[in-house]
């Protein structure tokens, strides 16, 4: 189960939201490569990246500064989402060295765009369901929608995704810990890679996950705790291996 660092772009800045309010947001740092470097440096076997204000704008926002990202650390897989509607962007995003392309809002509204992509880009397409009180949220997290988690994990599963990112949106940022009976419940539910996210803060929430038992949970993505230091990106993906192996 890998242990994959956030990273959240605003304005230029590697920030973290709480609960996905663009107007809760705490600055880490000016300079998205040098935390790269950082987690990297850190032992880190994926990276997360989300560019926020694509997310609300509906295209990328931050699409060059990924691209450094990923054309600096080649052999370390990235994963992006935030503002991808179409499939020039996604071609765009693997050709700069982007490893993974998640879908949000388009994935919901038009969900024949995921199965379309699945098929040009096979093994590159993750879809992220960002969940509150069981409902998918879709722009930026600012409209729920009528889908229910399970329902469209199924579907997206037949589609062919790699993997599916579940986001407890009341937890993301406030380090309350995961949401473990529902990350159990989706795991359950499907075969393909589940990626939990959303209030990790401590080694014992690492603990938890791994104590969930299913197979294709692949792992965790963490922000505000590695900022914070309250989880030391070293020792989370240690304790996750020894639990796992």
């Amino acid at each position: 189960m890998l242990i994959i660092p956030a990273i959240d772009l605003k304005g230029g800045k590697c920030v973290r939201l709480r609960r996905g309010e663009m107007d809760q947001e705490t600055v880490f740092s000016d300079d998205p490569l040098a935390v790269a470097q950082q987690w990297v440096e850190a032992g880190a076997r994926r990276l997360h990246i989300v560019d926020l204000d694509g997310a609300a704008g509906g295209k990328p926002m931050h699409a060059e500064t990924v691209a450094g990202i990923a054309q600096q650390f080649p052999k370390l897989p990235v994963q992006v989402g935030g503002g991808i509607r179409d499939e020039d962007t996604v071609q765009a995003y693997l050709d700069s060295g982007v490893q993974f392309v998640i879908l949000g809002t388009h994935a919901i509204t038009q969900p024949h765009f995921v199965k379309d992509l699945c098929l040009e880009f096979p093994g590159h397409i993750i879809v992220g369901l960002d969940i509150k009180e069981r409902r998918v949220a879709t722009a930026g997290w600012s409209k729920i929608s009528h889908h229910e988690l399970l329902d469209l994990a199924q579907h997206f599963e037949n589609d062919g995704v790699a993997a599916i990112i579940y986001t407890d949106i009341s937890r993301d940022g406030m380090m309350t810990g995961l949401n473990i009976a529902e990350t159990r419940r989706l795991a359950a539910a499907i075969q393909t890679p589940v990626i939990a996210a959303g209030g990790v803060s401590r080694l014992k929430d690492i603990e938890a996950l791994c104590g969930i038992g299913e197979s294709n949970l692949a792992g965790c993505i963490v922000g505000r705790a590695l900022y914070e230091k309250t989880l030391d990106l070293k020792r989370a993906q240690a304790l996750a291996d020894k639990l796992n192996s």
